[in-house]
């Protein structure tokens, strides 16, 4: 069944059936991260890779999804460094990968990428089922472990300054997704399920899947923050959040030191500019929205289409009710 003709109150079932991964794969794709983790951790780094992604958050999607591998080296001394022996660094986890797809069984297939450019930010490798007909692409990044020598507004302020250059450190401090409920995770599915037919109309014209994310959590944090909810609701309030896009002003200040005069006076200018903005809860400096007001208009657009859906009505014809939600984040700066 598609999205579009499923009624509200069968939205969960939809998920169920539709959206959620196979178990089995999911299972398959743990245990063979384990295993490369422990590799990489046994072989040349300090400390398992930190997870992040779909797959890391649990939001993973049926078919094919994301997710990234940041890994902590033990002989970097700054950020530059980071920055200068990047290439060597990722030779050396492409040496290390490839031992443990020759010495280690897995369950899925195991494919490390060729490199697509001459100095890449990260290496891709692929875990696949051709049963399932699902695969998980992983990006793994070398970082400078900043966290353990600096407290977390510190290591912030660095990153101001710095501009979210590395952000790859950041990952390790991004939101919590594992203590999120279920039903939030299955809400982000249907949103990211949804975002995913639009763009096969409009390809890479729309905003980033991750703001649409965060817009997700953001609403269901205002509007609901229990863990039992109307998927319904909370799906249409997200589309007519998106409708309001020119002022949409999102953030999670308690994210940010905002006793930290640099990184308050970064967030108010952030805060100033053009809407729609949705600061990412790990980066002050990243707007996830994106820099191109068109292509929340052409996303505009479908939702406008899809309200009438019956995805998006109740069985008399009439809209399913929204939460309500602010356009700009409490206690606004």
């Amino acid at each position: 069944m598609e999205l579009r003709n499923t009624p509200a109150g069968s939205l969960d079932k939809f998920i169920e059936v539709y959206l959620l991964p196979n178990e089995e794969f999911r299972t398959q794709v743990k245990e063979a991260i384990d295993i490369i983790c422990s590799f990489l951790k046994e072989r040349c780094f300090r400390c398992a890779p930190h997870r992040g992604g779909s797959s890391g958050k649990g939001t993973t999607l049926r078919g094919r999804s994301d997710a990234d591998l940041v890994v902590f080296l033990t002989n970097l001394t700054s950020f530059r460094e980071q920055l200068e022996r990047r290439g060597e660094f990722i030779e050396e986890i492409r040496r290390q990968l490839e031992a443990c797809q020759r010495q280690k069984t897995f369950e899925v297939k195991f494919e490390v990428q060729k490199r697509q450019w001459e100095n890449p930010r990260a290496l891709s490798f692929v875990l696949k089922s051709p049963k399932f007909d699902q695969e998980v692409e992983f990006d793994v990044l070398p970082a400078f472990d900043a966290l353990g020598e600096c407290s977390q507004p510190q290591v912030l302020t660095v990153f101001v300054l710095c501009q979210g250059f590395c952000r790859s450190l950041f990952l390790s401090l991004s939101r919590n997704w594992e203590e999120t409920p279920a039903s939030l995770k299955s809400l982000i599915r249907l949103v990211k399920h949804w975002y995913q037919l639009c763009k096969m109309k409009h390809k890479n014209n729309l905003p980033p899947q991750y703001a649409l994310e965060l817009l997700t959590v953001y609403a269901w944090e205002q509007g609901s923050a229990k863990p039992e909810f109307s998927t319904a609701q909370g799906f249409r309030t997200v589309l007519e959040l998106i409708l309001k896009h020119q002022d949409l002003c999102i953030y999670w200040k308690k994210y940010y030191d905002t006793e930290n005069s640099i990184i308050r006076q970064y967030l108010k200018k952030q805060l100033a500019k053009p809407r729609p903005v949705i600061l990412d809860p790990a980066d002050p400096t990243g707007n996830v929205a994106g820099r191109e007001p068109q292509r929340w208009q052409l996303l505009a657009q479908e939702v406008r289409y899809w309200l009438s859906y019956s995805c998006c009505t109740n069985l008399n014809g009439m809209p399913v009710s929204t939460w309500n939600v602010p356009v700009r984040t409490p206690d606004f700066m």
